[in-house]
Parts: structure tokens; C-alpha cells; sequence
């Protein structure tokens, strides 16, 4: 959708152009719900599985794919991670031995990518981050990992929520919820012969953002009368601006082009 503001001026007018996503309103109970299923304790934290799955009618997760992010609520770490990375390690010095995978207090998690080593993958990952609707390609619509986390609690008691979810995906942006306590996942055996269940489960919500999807970046053309000898100054970086070091700010005509036809 392209919406087109006039804002007049002394003799001059400034046209903004904002390319933005429109609400979906045959979706508007859609949503990205993130379950962080506490699967085993360990001596100093606990193993747990984390999945996203993609309620929303039609509004798919494109590559490059997800990105979730947390901070966590006392001085966690993440030992180790089957499915998924962090795209930072952090300052991991403390540690004399073999450092954990990631000690950054606010990590960012990504999906592995298709072909990864069958050992450092669970069901419903490796797929770029890609996630399709529930909706359209069900069997798709799910990614997952495994995340071992350390110097956390080590029962229901005393185990805190990761707090601050963000999840970021190409387009526009998702505002998500506070985790809370919710009925132990349960897991079904291969066969259905056998069910076992999470030790503790908590669930996120992620829902599309108006709010996020409008802070995409405006283009702004600036037009003057011939008796006027000022002119309406556009934001810096506001018409398709690219990282050009030799000439910061400069606009991209060609974008700029495209968006206006």
C-alpha cells in the first residue's frame, strides 16, 4: 500500500511517500506463539525446547527468516544449542574451561540452515528460518531448537522467565507479549503409544505491529515556487538511502522511481 502525505510550507510542499504492509484484517487474531518447553533439569540449569509456531493466516516468514531474541532474568548462560546458533558469543572470559556458546545477557538466536549435520539438528529446524502459515503449509509451519541453559535455576521454584521477547523477520515488525506459565507441552512417541510431557512450559505471543510496520523509512521529494526562495528540507536518509560512504545521505533515484509508479 503507498500513502502519499502533502505537508505546505510558505510557498513550498514537501510529498512523503511511506511504503508500508496494511493491517490484515481477515487475520486479526493471528499470531506467532513461541513455546519454551523445560524439558530435562541439569546441575546448574536446565535443556529446553523452543519452538515458534506460525498462527497467522497468511503472512509467512520469508528468508532470510526469523530472529528471536530474550533477556534473560538473572546471569543465564547458554551452554549449548541443537538447531539454531546465537549470532554472538559475548564475554565469555569468567570462564576457565571450555566457554559456553553464548554469555551475552540479551542473545539473539537464528535458525541453522538446510543441509546442516544431521547431529546438530532436531525436527523443525534447519530450515533458514523460514516459517509458512498453519493456514497454507501446516507442516511448515512450525521451527524449532534446543537450548541448554546454565547458572539459571535448577527447579519450577526457582527457574526464572527469560523477559523482553522480540521477534524480527523480514517486512514488518511483531510485538511480543511477556512469557507466561502455561499447561506442560506433551509429547507424543513415534508410534502414539506413549506420552511424556515438559517439566514446565511458558508461552510467548508475537503479533503483527502496525505500530513497527510504520516505522519503515519514508521517501520525501520537495517541491518549490518559482517566487520562493526556500525550500522544505526532507529528514536525512529519507529516499532510499544506501550505505555510501562518499556520499552519505544520497538518495536512490531508481527506488525512488518504483515506489512513486
Amino acid at each position: 500500500e503507498k500513502l502519499v502525505h502533502a505537508y505546505p510550507k510558505r510557498g513550498c510542499m514537501a510529498l512523503a511517500v511511506s511504503v508500508i504492509q496494511a493491517y490484515d484484517s481477515l487475520d486479526p487474531n493471528g499470531n506467532i506463539t513461541i513455546k519454551w518447553d523445560i524439558i530435562s533439569w541439569t546441575p546448574d540449569g536446565y535443556v529446553a525446547t523452543v519452538t515458534m509456531f506460525n498462527y497467522q493466516q497468511f503472512r509467512h516468514i520469508p528468508a532470510p527468516g526469523w530472529q528471536l531474541g530474550w533477556s534473560w532474568a538473572k546471569k543465564e548462560v547458554i551452554w549449548s544449542m541443537v538447531g539454531a546458533q546465537a549470532t554472538e558469543q559475548g564475554d565469555c572470559s569468567k570462564f576457565k574451561s571450555a566457554p559456553p556458546h553464548c554469555c551475552k545477557r540479551d542473545p539473539t538466536i537464528v535458525d541453522l540452515l538446510p543441509g546442516t549435520p544431521f547431529n546438530q539438528q532436531i525436527a523443525n529446524c534447519c530450515k533458514a528460518g523460514v516459517i509458512k502459515t498453519f493456514n497454507q503449509d501446516p507442516g511448515n509451519a512450525a521451527s524449532s531448537f534446543q537450548i541448554s541453559v546454565g547458572l539459571a535455576g535448577t527447579t519450577n521454584k526457582t527457574v526464572k522467565m527469560p523477559k523482553n521477547f522480540t521477534l524480527r523477520a523480514p517486512g514488518p515488525g511483531y510485538t511480543c507479549g511477556r512469557a507466561l506459565v502455561g499447561r506442560p507441552t506433551k509429547y507424543y512417541s513415534s508410534d502414539g503409544r506413549r506420552v511424556t510431557q515438559a517439566l514446565m512450559s511458558w508461552n510467548v505471543t508475537c503479533t503483527y505491529s502496525q505500530f513497527l510496520a510504520q516505522k519503515t523509512p519514508t521517501c520525501c521529494v520537495s517541491l518549490s515556487s518559482f517566487y520562493n526562495d526556500t525550500i522544505v528540507n526532507c529528514p536525512t536518509c529519507s529516499c532510499g538511502c544506501q550505505n555510501n560512504i562518499t556520499r552519505p545521505g544520497s538518495c536512490n533515484s531508481l527506488l525512488i522511481l518504483s515506489i512513486l509508479q
